[in-house]
Protein backbone atom coordinates (compact mmCIF):
# COMPACT_ATOMS: atom_id res chain seq x y z
CA UNK A 1 0.00 0.00 0.00
CA UNK A 2 1.54 3.28 -1.08
CA UNK A 3 0.62 6.20 1.56
CA UNK A 4 0.10 9.16 0.33
CA UNK A 5 0.19 12.90 2.38
CA UNK A 6 0.67 16.12 1.96
CA UNK A 7 4.83 16.19 1.91
CA UNK A 8 4.06 13.80 -1.03
CA UNK A 9 1.89 15.72 -2.85
CA UNK A 10 3.71 19.06 -2.33
CA UNK A 11 5.31 20.83 -5.49
CA UNK A 12 8.28 22.80 -4.83
CA UNK A 13 8.08 26.71 -5.49
CA UNK A 14 9.39 27.89 -9.04
CA UNK A 15 12.46 29.87 -8.85
CA UNK A 16 12.33 33.26 -8.30
CA UNK A 17 13.02 35.11 -11.94
CA UNK A 18 15.02 38.34 -11.04
CA UNK A 19 18.42 39.85 -11.83
CA UNK A 20 20.68 42.57 -9.95
CA UNK A 21 23.40 44.86 -11.32
CA UNK A 22 26.43 44.11 -9.45
CA UNK A 23 27.51 46.34 -6.15
CA UNK A 24 29.49 49.58 -7.60
CA UNK A 25 28.41 52.85 -9.24
CA UNK A 26 25.46 52.59 -12.31
CA UNK A 27 25.32 54.29 -15.12
CA UNK A 28 21.29 54.30 -15.24
CA UNK A 29 18.39 54.06 -12.88
CA UNK A 30 17.37 50.50 -12.99
CA UNK A 31 19.34 48.05 -10.33
CA UNK A 32 18.14 45.12 -11.96
CA UNK A 33 14.87 43.59 -12.91
CA UNK A 34 12.18 40.87 -11.62
CA UNK A 35 9.56 38.83 -13.76
CA UNK A 36 6.58 37.99 -11.36
CA UNK A 37 4.53 34.97 -13.26
CA UNK A 38 1.03 37.10 -12.68
CA UNK A 39 0.16 40.70 -11.79
CA UNK A 40 -1.19 39.61 -8.34
CA UNK A 41 1.22 41.61 -6.10
CA UNK A 42 -0.06 40.10 -2.89
CA UNK A 43 0.90 36.51 -4.45
CA UNK A 44 3.88 37.69 -5.97
CA UNK A 45 6.06 40.11 -3.70
CA UNK A 46 6.63 37.71 -0.87
CA UNK A 47 9.58 35.43 -2.96
CA UNK A 48 10.83 38.43 -3.93
CA UNK A 49 11.04 40.03 -0.56
CA UNK A 50 12.57 36.62 0.75
CA UNK A 51 15.41 36.64 -1.31
CA UNK A 52 16.37 40.33 -1.03
CA UNK A 53 15.93 40.30 2.76
CA UNK A 54 18.97 37.61 2.82
CA UNK A 55 21.06 39.59 0.60
CA UNK A 56 20.11 43.08 1.26
CA UNK A 57 18.51 43.62 4.37
CA UNK A 58 14.62 43.03 5.29
CA UNK A 59 12.73 44.71 2.96
CA UNK A 60 10.23 47.70 4.84
CA UNK A 61 8.22 49.08 2.04
CA UNK A 62 7.41 48.95 -1.91
CA UNK A 63 6.52 51.38 -4.48
CA UNK A 64 4.98 50.33 -7.57
CA UNK A 65 2.74 52.12 -10.78
CA UNK A 66 -0.71 50.52 -10.08
CA UNK A 67 -1.01 49.57 -13.99
CA UNK A 68 0.97 46.79 -13.66
CA UNK A 69 -0.80 45.09 -10.78
CA UNK A 70 -4.44 43.93 -9.94
CA UNK A 71 -4.56 45.52 -6.74
CA UNK A 72 -1.81 47.49 -4.22
CA UNK A 73 -2.80 46.55 -0.71
CA UNK A 74 -1.65 48.69 2.05
CA UNK A 75 -0.03 45.95 3.38
CA UNK A 76 1.34 42.78 2.25
CA UNK A 77 2.79 39.62 4.95
CA UNK A 78 5.91 38.50 3.54
CA UNK A 79 7.80 35.94 5.74
CA UNK A 80 7.19 36.67 9.34
CA UNK A 81 6.81 40.80 8.72
CA UNK A 82 4.64 43.39 6.65
CA UNK A 83 6.18 44.84 3.40
CA UNK A 84 4.19 48.59 3.21
CA UNK A 85 2.92 49.19 -0.20
CA UNK A 86 2.44 52.54 -2.17
CA UNK A 87 1.67 53.22 -5.70
CA UNK A 88 2.14 56.66 -7.55
CA UNK A 89 1.07 57.09 -11.21
CA UNK A 90 2.55 60.03 -12.11
CA UNK A 91 6.40 59.55 -11.18
CA UNK A 92 7.19 56.38 -11.18
CA UNK A 93 7.40 54.39 -14.40
CA UNK A 94 4.76 51.69 -14.69
CA UNK A 95 7.07 49.17 -14.99
CA UNK A 96 9.36 49.46 -12.23
CA UNK A 97 8.91 48.68 -8.51
CA UNK A 98 11.07 50.56 -5.89
CA UNK A 99 11.97 47.87 -3.11
CA UNK A 100 13.28 49.98 0.22
CA UNK A 101 15.02 48.24 3.09
CA UNK A 102 14.63 48.97 7.07
CA UNK A 103 18.75 49.96 6.25
CA UNK A 104 17.72 53.00 4.07
CA UNK A 105 18.79 51.10 0.95
CA UNK A 106 16.40 51.12 -2.08
CA UNK A 107 16.37 49.06 -5.29
CA UNK A 108 14.59 50.15 -8.27
CA UNK A 109 13.89 47.01 -10.72
CA UNK A 110 12.27 46.84 -13.73
CA UNK A 111 8.83 44.33 -13.84
CA UNK A 112 8.78 42.23 -16.57
CA UNK A 113 5.38 41.77 -18.04
CA UNK A 114 4.43 38.34 -17.03
CA UNK A 115 3.18 36.72 -19.91
CA UNK A 116 6.32 37.76 -21.30
CA UNK A 117 8.30 34.87 -23.66
CA UNK A 118 11.89 33.71 -21.87
CA UNK A 119 13.95 34.47 -24.91
CA UNK A 120 12.63 38.18 -24.61
CA UNK A 121 12.79 38.35 -20.81
CA UNK A 122 15.96 37.17 -20.48
CA UNK A 123 17.27 39.96 -22.98
CA UNK A 124 15.54 42.10 -20.41
CA UNK A 125 16.66 41.26 -17.30
CA UNK A 126 20.24 41.11 -18.47
CA UNK A 127 20.35 44.52 -19.96
CA UNK A 128 18.62 45.85 -17.15
CA UNK A 129 21.12 44.41 -14.62
CA UNK A 130 24.14 45.69 -16.80
CA UNK A 131 25.95 49.04 -14.55
CA UNK A 132 25.82 50.61 -17.93
CA UNK A 133 22.23 50.66 -19.08
CA UNK A 134 21.15 54.03 -18.72
CA UNK A 135 17.33 53.26 -20.24
CA UNK A 136 14.44 53.61 -18.33
CA UNK A 137 12.18 50.67 -17.78
CA UNK A 138 9.99 51.91 -20.22
CA UNK A 139 12.43 52.25 -23.26
CA UNK A 140 13.35 48.81 -22.70
CA UNK A 141 10.47 47.16 -23.22
CA UNK A 142 9.19 49.36 -26.09
CA UNK A 143 11.79 48.02 -27.83
CA UNK A 144 10.72 44.15 -27.30
CA UNK A 145 7.55 44.28 -28.61
CA UNK A 146 6.82 40.41 -27.32
CA UNK A 147 6.75 42.11 -23.93
CA UNK A 148 4.50 44.98 -24.85
CA UNK A 149 2.21 42.85 -26.41
CA UNK A 150 2.59 40.07 -23.60
CA UNK A 151 1.77 43.34 -21.11
CA UNK A 152 -1.86 44.03 -22.11
CA UNK A 153 -3.50 40.44 -22.57
CA UNK A 154 -6.32 39.31 -20.28
CA UNK A 155 -6.13 41.94 -17.50
CA UNK A 156 -9.02 43.33 -16.13
CA UNK A 157 -7.12 46.90 -14.99
CA UNK A 158 -8.13 49.05 -11.93
CA UNK A 159 -9.17 52.59 -13.00
CA UNK A 160 -7.96 54.25 -9.78
CA UNK A 161 -10.42 57.29 -8.56
CA UNK A 162 -7.52 60.49 -8.26
CA UNK A 163 -9.40 61.81 -5.39
CA UNK A 164 -8.26 58.71 -3.25
CA UNK A 165 -5.28 58.91 -1.68
CA UNK A 166 -2.78 55.71 -2.60
CA UNK A 167 0.01 56.80 -0.49
CA UNK A 168 -1.56 58.54 2.27
CA UNK A 169 0.55 59.88 5.22
CA UNK A 170 3.95 59.14 6.32
CA UNK A 171 2.48 55.96 7.95
CA UNK A 172 2.41 54.35 4.68
CA UNK A 173 -1.48 54.94 3.90
CA UNK A 174 -3.50 54.34 0.93
CA UNK A 175 -6.49 51.98 -0.01
CA UNK A 176 -6.87 48.83 0.86
CA UNK A 177 -7.80 47.69 -2.70
CA UNK A 178 -8.70 50.26 -6.07
CA UNK A 179 -12.43 51.18 -5.99
CA UNK A 180 -13.56 50.08 -9.23
CA UNK A 181 -12.42 47.58 -12.09
CA UNK A 182 -13.00 48.25 -16.01
CA UNK A 183 -11.41 46.49 -18.58
CA UNK A 184 -10.24 49.81 -19.71
CA UNK A 185 -6.45 48.58 -19.63
CA UNK A 186 -3.41 50.33 -18.14
CA UNK A 187 -3.87 53.39 -20.17
CA UNK A 188 -6.92 53.78 -17.95
CA UNK A 189 -4.54 55.24 -15.26
CA UNK A 190 -5.00 59.22 -14.20
CA UNK A 191 -2.62 61.53 -15.67
CA UNK A 192 -3.20 63.79 -12.56
CA UNK A 193 -0.47 64.59 -10.01
CA UNK A 194 1.02 61.53 -8.14
CA UNK A 195 -1.02 59.50 -5.26
CA UNK A 196 0.58 60.81 -1.88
Amino acid sequence: MTVIDDATLATPEPALRFSLAPDGPRAGRLDGSWWPRSHDLPRELPALAAELDTRWGRVARITVNPAQWLTVPRRIPVAGHTVHAGWFTAVQDRHTISVHSHLARRLTLLVVPPRTGAVAAARLMAEAADPANTRTASDLLADEPSARASDRRGIVWPVRDPSVSAWGSARWGGPSSPPECSDTGPGATTDHADHR
